[in-house]
């Protein structure tokens, strides 16, 4: 059972990071290939650190696990807010 839900953990990861890079591929502009690129990071590492998680069951490096997936979980949509705050500061005024 533990290897079925690490296994789903990790496949999740995996799917939400290649849809974040297929967005950043295919997206036209900055803005959305920073919230495309951004939502899909945060999950896809959100899962996979999760899935080693499970597999590790609970010692001193799954806590190290959980406190990286809150550290991600807080700095990067907050990147992300900064870098769209940027482009469009740097854009407003340009198109229309």
């Amino acid at each position: 059972m533990k290897t079925v839900v690490v296994a789903l953990l990790l496949y999740g990861g995996v799917f939400f990071f290649l849809v974040g890079s297929i967005g950043l591929i295919r997206f036209p502009d900055a803005l959305t290939r920073a919230h495309g690129a951004a939502k899909c990071d945060t999950l896809g590492a959100m899962l996979s650190l999760s899935a080693l998680v499970v597999y590790d069951g609970i010692t001193f490096s799954s806590f190290k696990l959980i406190v990286t997936i809150v550290f991600l979980w807080l700095t990067n949509p907050t990147a992300t807010h900064l870098i769209g705050n940027s482009v469009f500061s740097k854009t407003k005024g340009m198109g229309d």
